[in-house]
Formats: structure tokens, C-alpha cells, sequence
């Protein structure tokens, strides 16, 4: 496991678009915005799939130019947006923070750039992940025992595809860290377990009692904001699709959801163990908010929905308003929900769900500015950026 912290020069400027929220004015040290975003920050972005010995390292030799393009886009969405505590998904995992996260926040992040100020983030987390960590079982049941892909704990073609990064301008108690990237899928009471067409069990007993629950992993990270504590609830569960009528993806994907659900909730979460053999969920009346690509709509696609209906509706979360942007609506007319699409192939995937306890929701929003408007070139085409938004949501601390 892998975490650290970085220092730096806190910087506290405003936006130059009104109708995004503020995030580092300095006008309030009880406004925050928290933000999500899926950067698509992983090798086979740059290189075609499939690409013998792909790794990692493409994206330290991307990171490394300073020159990527897409990697610039995405800077400078969140050098304008601002938020205090961002989640990265799909930023791939590595090792050294010289040649990944503190690379990315020193060689795109620190710069002013295109009229926006740079931007520090003086602490960081990031810790290994199931993606990518082969496993010596078919679990796709093709015949082969591949290893990699589907074959692999968690989706992945190398160990660490897909990994998350959180960024943060607080101070973090890496100490109190919880992962849960080991828990066992077998352990969750009433976990969806998949099954073949005939009702036998699609995963072998052996590979059923290794199976870990996270495809990439779930982490608390303990975020400090003066003598407040803030539990960021980050995770990046499986897409529901790319399986057959069995519906693994989509049962994991639900269970991954539903993971948070119990975390957060009291009674609920006492099955649960973290990396370090800790057991239960999150203290009564702890503050959280819950960031990362949930791959599921209420509404739309192809996830079970009740695990994100059950999240979003949970009574300890603040989840009535979901975030929306003009672009978005713009982008599928006559779909009622497009407003808060959050990914360019139409659903609602990324989260920002803060607590009842300890915060006022202010603002939020969907970073998808509408055609015409400024910055919509970050976000014209997959390659300008990713096939995901920022979300941002501002509060005010309690």
C-alpha cells in the first residue's frame, strides 16, 4: 500500500466564469467544494489496446512532457472549477509520486494557464487497486485462464489500470486511513451471487472465496479542515455491462454501491473489515461525502438500480438535488434527464454526495459547458479531455 502527503503553497483565487462556483475565494474558510472526475488518465488513452507492454509507464512518460494535450484540458478544468478536495478516477496507479500524482499537480496543475491561476493541492492519497492484478482463475468463462482482463480481480490489461488519486488542499490523517480493497465479496450478507443459466454457481468455489468485492478498491480517507474531520468515501465501482445474461458486472457493480450504503449507515456495516482487519463502518454522526464514478443511474442504463437509488435516498445522505449543466441538456434534447448526465454517453455516473451531518449544500454543478460558450472546446470530443465531467458540489461547514 502506497500513501502520501505533499506540501505546498496554498493558492486562492477566483473564477473568471459566474456561473460555476468559487471554490478558493478565502471569503469563507467554511465554503468547500468537493469535486469528482473520471480524467480517463490511463495508458490505453494514449496507446492503442492491446499494445504489447503497456503499463503505467505511459502515463509517467505523458506526465513527464508536460505537453499531453488532453492531460492540459483537464488541468485546466479543474484550475477553473477549483475545488478543495477532488477524487481522480482512472488516473493509473504508480508508485512513485515524482513520476505520477505529484508530477501531474507540479507539471500541468501549479502553472497558470489560458487565463486560469495555477492551482496546489499540498496533500494527496493513492494506494494499489484490484484492476489489472491477475488471478489464476477463467472468471469470464471463455475457457482460458487469462490472467489479465477479465480474468483479473478487477477489470484491468496491467496492475493498476484504472486507479484513483485523491487531491486535497487539507491536511489528511493518513493514519486513520481505511481501505478495503481485500474485502471479500463472499463476506457482504446477501451478496449478489451470479449463476450460470442451469442455477450452478458461476464462479468457483476457490475463486468465489479469494473474490474481492472492490474492483479497483474503497477507501475512507480522513480529511482534516481545523478541528473538523471529513470522511471522503471514494471508490470507482465496476461497470454494469460487458458480461453476458449471468449479469456479473451489473451484481458486483450494485454490491460495490451498496457497499457504501452500509458503510454509512449504523448496524448496517458491521460485516465489514478493512485491509487491516478493522471491523465495522463509519462512527455515528461523522460527516462524509461520497465521490467517485458509480457507473449507475436512477434512472437510465443498465445497472440494477436499486443500489443507487438506495445510496442517493439513504437518510444520512444529502442527495436531493443532483448537479447539472447546460451542456449536458444540450447535448440529448428531449431526454429529461440530460441536464445531469455526467459522462457524454448519456447517464448520470459521477457523484458528489455529501452528508445531512455537518454541511449546507450552497451550490453544484456538471462541468459541460454548452456549445458556443467559453471552454466548450475541453469538452467537444472524447480526446479533448474524457467521456466523463467534473461534478462539483459547494457547501458550507456546519
Amino acid at each position: 500500500m502506497k500513501s502520501l502527503l505533499l506540501s505546498g503553497a496554498l493558492l486562492c483565487q477566483g473564477l473568471a466564469i459566474p456561473e460555476l462556483a468559487t471554490a478558493q475565494t478565502g471569503t469563507d474558510a467554511r465554503m468547500i467544494t468537493f469535486a469528482t472526475y473520471n480524467v480517463s488518465m490511463e495508458a490505453e488513452n494514449y496507446v492503442p489496446r492491446g499494445t504489447p507492454g503497456n503499463s503505467e509507464q505511459v502515463l509517467i512518460k505523458e506526465l513527464a512532457s508536460g505537453a499531453n494535450q488532453q492531460i492540459k484540458n483537464i488541468a485546466q478544468i479543474i484550475k477553473t472549477v477549483r475545488p478543495d478536495v477532488i477524487l481522480l478516477n482512472e488516473f493509473d496507479y504508480i508508485k512513485n509520486p515524482a513520476e505520477g500524482v505529484g508530477q501531474f499537480i507540479k507539471g500541468y496543475l501549479n502553472e497558470d494557464s489560458n487565463g486560469a491561476k495555477g492551482i496546489d493541492y499540498p496533500y494527496y492519497y493513492y494506494s494499489t487497486v484490484n484492476t489489472g492484478q491477475p488471478s489464476p482463475y477463467d472468471l469470464d468463462q471463455n475457457g482460458k485462464m487469462e490472467q489479465l482482463g477479465a480474468d483479473a480481480w478487477g477489470f484491468g490489461n496491467y496492475p493498476g489500470q484504472y486507479g484513483m488519486v485523491l487531491l486535497s488542499r487539507f491536511p489528511i490523517d493518513t493514519a486513520a486511513v481505511r481501505t478495503f480493497q481485500h474485502f471479500k465479496w463472499k463476506d457482504m450478507p446477501d451478496a449478489f451471487k451470479t449463476t450460470k443459466e442451469d442455477g450452478s454457481d458461476w464462479y468457483s468455489p476457490e475463486a468465489w472465496a479469494q473474490f474481492p468485492l472492490s474492483s479497483k478498491s474503497h477507501w475512507d480517507i480522513p480529511v482534516k479542515v481545523g478541528d473538523k474531520t471529513i470522511h471522503i468515501l471514494a471508490s470507482h465501482p465496476t461497470p454494469p455491462t460487458f458480461d453476458g445474461k449471468e449479469d456479473r458486472n451489473g451484481k458486483r457493480n450494485h454490491d460495490e454501491i451498496r457497499f457504501w450504503n452500509d458503510y454509512i449507515t449504523q448496524e448496517k456495516g458491521r460485516y465489514i473489515y478493512d485491509d487491516k482487519g478493522q471491523k465495522g463502518g463509519l462512527p455515528a454522526n461523522a460527516s462524509f461525502v461520497i465521490l467517485g464514478d458509480q457507473n449507475a443511474s436512477p434512472d437510465e442504463g443498465n445497472a440494477i438500480t436499486g443500489g443507487i437509488r438506495q445510496l442517493i435516498s439513504n437518510p444520512a445522505v444529502n442527495g436531493g438535488t443532483a448537479p447539472a449543466s447546460k451542456g449536458g441538456a444540450e447535448h440529448s434534447p428531449g431526454n429529461a434527464f440530460a441536464k445531469n448526465h455526467t459522462a457524454f454517453w448519456r447517464m448520470r455516473a459521477d457523484y458528489v454526495l455529501p452528508s445531512r451531518q455537518g454541511f449546507q449544500i450552497l451550490d453544484s454543478g456538471v462541468f459541460w459547458p454548452a456549445k458556443g460558450e467559453p471552454m466548450a472546446e475541453l469538452v467537444e470530443k472524447r480526446e479533448s479531455s474524457s467521456d466523463h465531467r467534473l461534478v462539483w458540489v459547494r457547501v458550507r461547514l456546519d
